[in-house]
């Protein structure tokens, strides 16, 4: 259940993050200057590749290795295949986690590997492994950790500190929180940039982390509901299940994301699709029981000590403007013709980078809310 008063209660909010994570989606805009910093120290502003490589391998644990990957495939496009590569393991303990390079991989081939922990063992192996192979392995991870010895040095490896604050020195980071994802993001931005296979020059880190400071003047804890885009998305979701729509390319990304994110801070379900294909594959569930229309709240429910039937809501998440060849009106049609409500975000006229980065913190700060007013 969503305690909606703490919505606007920021000093009882700030009571409740024990993790940070108010403070990490707050800070996104310094973790990517920061990072593009630690880039730039590394030498990646420098760098002379001879040429595009034949493709891009992506190793780390968890969500935030999943959506670095996600993002940078959907923002190379067709230029060159990016593949995440998949952990194995009895657990998804740092320790018990491995690695393993697809057999073709060889010295045409880029590994990126993404972490904010540093000590798993399968990790060193993978880079160990790649070396043998002759591929080019860069690593982003925190500072003095054993996959950092590891790449530091070798020949074909390029180690990137990972932008970290004092206050996630001592617990876990959870791979969904806002900060996480942008300080293993930007560097491999700014690597892929110089290998030709995106566009991330410094300038364009620079107005993403512009935009990023924008979103959290906008949604930060001090602002009310009632104007706030994150607080009045976190409060339509409350008991209900989110059916997260995307439409353009890069908010595909966002979306699975913020799936991700609500699982891991919030404990909340969620589906994640993309138009016009979220249409076929989510309009049996609108006209299932989920839906508003096919289970009315039941009127004598004791509003004290049942909760409330959960229904769908459909989130739609758009990265281009209204007009020209879209789905979100079938999408609207479909949605409301179920009695199912929905939320819209779309992000303001920018670069690609941007209005990604804008729909990834808008959501970021929605689901740290969910979890903070649910108590996870």
């Amino acid at each position: 259940m969503l305690d909606e008063s703490l919505l606007d209660a920021p000093e009882a909010l700030a009571e409740a993050d024990r993790r940070g994570l108010l403070r990490g989606a707050a800070e996104a805009g310094a973790r990517v200057r920061t990072a593009a910093r630690h880039a730039a120290e590394a030498g990646i502003n420098n760098l002379k590749p001879d040429g595009r490589p034949r493709a891009v391998l992506i190793a780390g644990p968890g969500a935030a290795a999943t959506c670095v990957a996600d993002l940078l495939g959907t923002l190379a496009g067709a230029t060159s295949p990016v593949t995440r590569l998949a952990p194995t393991g009895v657990a998804p303990a740092a320790g018990a986690l491995r690695w393993e390079l697809p057999g073709w991989a060889g010295s045409v081939d880029l590994l990126l590997i993404a972490t904010p922990d540093g000590t798993e063992p399968g990790l060193s192996l993978l880079a160990e492994q790649a070396y043998r192979r002759g591929c080019t392995v860069v690593a982003v991870a925190p500072a003095g950790t054993p996959l950092a010895e590891t790449v530091q040095g070798a020949a074909h490896g390029l180690f990137i500190r990972m932008a970290t604050a004092p206050y996630e020195q001592d617990q876990p980071l959870a791979a969904s929180a806002p900060g996480v994802l942008w300080a293993l993001l930007t560097p491999l931005l700014a690597l892929l940039d110089r290998t030709g296979l995106l566009t991330a020059p410094p300038d364009a880190l620079e107005k993403v982390a512009d935009r990023l400071d924008h979103i959290a003047e906008r949604c930060g804890p001090a602002i009310a509901t009632y104007s706030n885009p994150a607080k009045t998305l976190a409060a339509e979701l409350a008991d209900t299940l989110p059916v997260i729509w995307t439409e353009g390319t890069s908010a595909g990304p966002a979306g699975r994301r913020f799936a991700a994110a609500l699982a891991e801070l919030a404990g909340r379900p969620a589906l994640a699709a993309e138009l016009p294909e979220a249409l076929a594959a989510h309009g049996a569930l609108l006209a299932s029981r989920l839906a508003a229309g096919a289970d009315p709240d039941d009127f004598f429910r004791d509003r004290v000590t049942e909760a409330p039937a959960l229904h769908a809501r459909v989130v739609l998440l758009r990265d281009r403007p209204a007009g020209g060849l879209s789905a979100a009106p079938s999408a609207r049609e479909l949605a409301l013709g179920h009695d199912t409500a929905i939320s819209e975000l779309e992000p303001e006229d920018g670069a690609e980078l941007e209005t990604l980065a804008e729909l990834i913190a808008t959501t970021d700060f929605a689901a740290v809310y969910l979890a903070l007013t649910a108590g996870t």
